[in-house]
């Protein structure tokens, strides 16, 4: 069949007699942020792009100077259909990672609305759910980083956590509204009373 065209990266990684070792879980930790499938056990592929070059050039030096071993090959898929079902299955578990963002947004949405059934829309509330969302974003973020054929559920992850976004602008809009309506009842309640002095007594 005719070269499909695209340049991919064949990733080996060797941790000879080291079946648990600290190189095999630094390994399988950068693949995986990578997003790599794997074919076979200590065998995965990524598409070449810069990014991935760049990062498994870094791991492979990484590894060869703790004693285990790494190699990279530049292929091509000559099967169009072959090629296809690999880049189904990138999407898929991209796909599977957005469903997880959405469903733990819908967790945020419902931490919002019990804080304010029971009357706690208070700015030191807002900065925990605040928080919440910053590892959201970043959550994200990270799967974009890996998602190089745009996995279908991709806008409706975006689509998600800009909800969340809203619903805390929302939130601490709220909250600084009942901050400041609070303060000048504090200090009435608070403050000691003031004597007017005649100076020129």
């Amino acid at each position: 069949m005719a070269d499909a065209g695209r340049d991919w990266l064949l990733v080996t990684v060797h941790t000879p007699g080291r079946e648990t070792s600290a190189e095999r879980v630094y390994a399988w930790r950068k693949l995986r942020r990578l997003g790599a499938l794997y074919l076979h056990q200590s065998v995965c592929v990524l598409p070449a792009c810069g990014r991935t070059r760049s990062a498994i050039d870094t791991l492979i030096e990484r590894l060869q100077s703790r004693g285990a071993k790494g190699e990279v090959h530049l292929i091509k898929f000559t099967d169009e259909t072959q090629e296809a079902a690999l880049i189904e299955e990138f999407q898929a578990e991209r796909s599977d990672e957005y469903g997880e963002v959405v469903e733990r947004t819908k967790q945020f949405h419902e931490e919002l609305e019990y804080e304010r059934g029971r009357g706690r829309v208070t700015y030191p509330e807002f900065e925990e759910s605040e928080a919440d969302l910053v590892r959201h974003q970043k959550w994200l973020a990270a799967i974009e980083a890996r998602d190089y054929f745009e996995a279908p559920r991709h806008a409706e992850a975006v689509a998600a956590v800009d909800a969340c976004e809203r619903a805390l602008a929302a939130f601490e809009q709220t909250a600084l509204a009942a901050e400041f309506h609070e303060q000048p009842e504090r200090r009435g309640s608070g403050a000691p009373g003031l004597r007017a002095v005649d100076g020129g007594s």
